[in-house]
C-alpha cells in the first residue's frame, strides 16, 4: 500500500531538525497593536520593546534546554494569528515544560 505523497510531506517536516537558533520575530507591530493611545502611548511602546527583547535573550540562553518537540509547537503557536511574540514563545516553552514535569 503506497502513502499519500502529502502524508510523507507532513511527516518529512517532523523529522526535520529544530535549529539551534530561535526564529526571528519581528516584534515592533505587536507591541504597536499593544500600545495604548494618548500620552502613554511611547512609554508603553518602549515596555513592550524592552519586554519582547528581555524574553529573546532568555530564550537564547536556554533554547536548547526545551525538547525540540516544544519548540516546534510553541514556535507555531506563538507566530500564528496574532503578530509574533517572544513572550507568548517563551510562555508556552515554559508552560510546556512544567506540564511535562507535572506529569512525570
Amino acid at each position: 500500500m503506497f502513502t499519500p505523497l502529502a502524508s510523507l510531506a507532513v511527516a518529512a517536516t517532523l523529522l526535520l531538525p529544530v535549529s539551534d537558533d530561535i526564529p526571528n520575530f519581528n516584534v515592533e507591530p505587536t507591541c504597536r497593536g499593544a500600545a495604548t493611545s494618548g500620552d502613554g502611548q511611547n512609554v508603553t511602546l518602549q515596555r513592550c520593546l524592552q519586554e519582547e527583547q528581555d524574553a529573546r535573550k532568555e530564550l537564547q540562553s536556554d533554547w536548547t534546554k526545551y525538547p525540540a518537540r516544544f519548540q516546534r509547537e510553541c514556535v507555531v503557536a506563538a507566530s500564528s494569528g496574532a503578530d509574533p511574540s517572544y513572550v507568548e514563545l517563551l510562555e508556552c516553552l515554559i508552560m510546556r515544560r512544567d506540564a511535562a514535569e507535572m506529569k512525570k
